[in-house]
């Protein structure tokens, strides 16, 4: 098993997260900010131009991005 240091998600709950309407549905979704920073991120990491601090925090920001998936699965397969 590979140890991976990532930036806590919960860190962005404050000003990273917006909720959305989708079809009468609130789903999580990125705020502005942090989707931009997500791209830039995986756009640097394609051609492995990121430091150790700034793959930290794109490990964070994708493991937030899977808690939303499952979340927002979960909130659409009960409705």
């Amino acid at each position: 098993m590979i140890t991976q240091v990532m930036v806590q998600p919960s860190s962005w709950i404050e000003s990273g997260i917006k909720l959305s309407k989708v079809r009468d549905l609130n789903l999580f979704k990125f705020a502005d900010g942090l989707q931009s920073r997500l791209d830039e991120l995986s756009e640097r990491n394609k051609s492995n131009d990121l430091t150790d601090a700034e793959a930290a925090e794109l490990a964070g920001i994708l493991e937030l991005d899977r808690i939303f998936t499952l979340l927002n699965a979960k909130i659409i397969a009960d409705s």
